[in-house]
């Protein structure tokens, strides 16, 4: 996946097969979907939530402004997205395309902060526990 700038086209890669009896002896031809995002506006956010019920999935997108430990204010939601099921699944596919060419480049990532901020803070607990 590339970087795309507001006021850049996007193009995403889908598979559609013509409708009709000649549907099934054709093979699969990827089409450009022209994406305008010139007016889409851009957010930062270090926390995400997922609640929903058995039609859609939400989303709420926020800034945690404490990321180690229990926030002891309110986190304020700026976005919130909404998402059939199967809007969700074509996500959670690409999302993992796209962290995996990530991790095959840069190596994996760890989502444990504490371990990321003090890698070396378990080996020094290590043997004030076993002690």
């Amino acid at each position: 996946m590339s970087d795309v700038k507001p006021g850049d086209t996007a193009h995403e890669t889908t598979a559609t097969t013509p409708p009709g009896p000649a549907a099934e002896a054709q093979v699969q031809q990827p089409v450009q979907v022209q994406v305008n995002d010139e007016n889409a506006l851009a957010t930062y956010a270090n926390f995400c939530r997922v609640t929903g019920s058995p039609e859609e999935l939400i989303v709420d997108f926020g800034l945690n402004p404490q990321p180690i430990g229990i926030p002891k204010d309110p986190i304020q939601v700026k976005q919130r997205i909404i998402v059939n099921f199967f809007t969700a699944k074509r996500l959670l596919a690409a999302l993992q395309m796209s962290i995996a060419r990530h991790e095959a480049v840069f190596g994996v990532l760890e989502t444990d902060i504490n371990k990321r901020v003090r890698p070396g803070l378990q080996q020094q607990q290590q043997p004030r526990q076993n002690g």
